[in-house]
């Protein structure tokens, strides 16, 4: 171990943005899936932080302009689960491999599902489908308030998405319709997650509200969240990560609403916290741009959060390690709107770090797990530690 260990370690999962196919992406659909690759090349973006801490050096065939000092240590990490989503590549980080994929369900769900949710909640159900949620509710939402049927749709994600009306459908009952729908997803069917997604308005102006619910699976093993929190230290989610662990080693939760406010929050945890881990998801890639194939909105984010990147470093202590990094890949110019199989990214800055360390490819995710497990003394089963790497 280092003689010198972080008090507090900052790990942004910039969500779905890859940095190319894996050698078994064509399995799952995704061959020639590269979505850095394709939005750079296509977009041209402006990264000119992320170049600094190493990103053009991962992959130098993308074009991005060489720093003239590289300030954090760079490699990739490929995904050693069975899945290619949101749950499966957060948890790796943590320390699980996930064997089996969670189940997704790109033509809607089957009846075996679907008769018995809506006869066990006494209503019929609209929509059941893949599709956005903000479209879905535009689309649907004046029948939904009509007939008192509460809109059902999944996306590339393993999830079982309900939505409706606040003055429809009261919250308490649509908490309790998605615990029906968490009963009966199971087995084969047993989703990542069933999130309840409460809107209001009127006809033409229908927004989704803050009291949106996830109804996850546990994770089946102790994590990396787990063994910190046990061991008294601090660890906050940001945006859905608290969601995606079911609540379990979160210390504090802060739901946000994109990328700008989980930024913000995670900046004001930083002024904050004492010793432990701050743990941010940046979903907008994912679910604006990636999932809508939107390569042009998909560099402007980048460029968003390499605008503020300079200011998230400053907010670093000299005792703190920030680790930028994704969860799988999610191209806006492939063909469909899936996510895809990808290596991601993983950059490492630290005030107290030299820098220009190549950490080259990890074989999974859960390197990162590792490597902020022995920071802090602790162990997971699964992956590398790369902290001496760091040195």
């Amino acid at each position: 171990m280092m003689a010198h260990t972080f008090e507090r370690v900052v790990l942004v999962v910039l969500d779905g943005v890859g940095i190319g196919a894996m050698p078994n992406a064509a399995a799952w659909g995704d061959a020639g899936s590269d979505t850095l690759g394709h939005v750079v090349s296509a977009m041209r973006p402006a990264l000119t932080h992320l170049a600094e801490l190493g990103l053009g050096l991962i992959r130098p065939d993308i074009g991005l302009r060489p720093p003239r000092r590289t300030l954090g240590s760079y490699g990739k990490a490929a995904i050693m689960s069975s899945g290619k989503d949101t749950t499966t590549g957060h948890w790796e980080m943590a320390g699980i491999c996930s064997r089996t994929a969670f189940p997704t369900y790109p033509d809607g769900f089957p009846a075996r599902i679907l008769e018995p949710f809506e006869g066990a909640i006494g209503r019929g159900t609209l929509g059941n489908r893949a599709a956005s949620g903000t479209e879905i509710i535009k689309e649907l939402g004046d029948e939904h308030v009509r007939t008192g049927k509460p809109i059902v749709y999944t996306s590339a994600d393993s999830v079982f998405q309900v939505a409706a009306h606040e003055e429809v459908i009261p919250l308490d009952e649509l908490y309790r319709i998605c615990r029906v729908a968490r009963a009966i997803l199971d087995g084969p069917d047993r989703v990542g997650r069933v999130i309840a997604r409460p809107f209001c308005g009127g006809p033409g102006a229908y927004r989704r509200t803050a009291h949106r619910r996830d109804f996850a699976v546990p994770p089946p093993q102790a994590t990396l969240l787990d063994r910190m929190q046990g061991s008294g230290l601090e660890v906050v989610g940001v945006g859905k990560v608290a969601s995606i662990f079911d609540g379990r080693g979160i210390t504090e939760d802060l739901p946000v609403h994109g990328n700008e406010d989980s930024l913000n929050a995670t900046l004001d945890v930083l002024g904050r916290t004492s010793r432990g881990l701050v743990f941010s998801n940046l979903g907008d890639f994912d679910t604006l741009w990636g999932h809508r194939n939107d390569p042009a909105g998909f560099a402007r984010g980048l460029e968003d959060f390499d605008r503020r990147l300079p200011e998230l470093c400053r907010a670093l202590r000299r005792t703190d390690c920030l680790i930028i990094t994704a969860d799988h890949g999610c191209d806006p110019t492939a063909p469909g709107t899936d996510h895809s199989r990808e290596y991601v990214p993983v950059l490492v800055y630290g005030p107290a770090l030299a820098g220009g360390a190549d950490l080259g490819l990890r074989l999974t995710l859960a390197d990162i797990g590792q490597t902020v497990a022995e920071n802090f003394g602790l162990a997971l089963e699964t992956g590398t530690s790369f902290l001496n790497d760091l040195r």
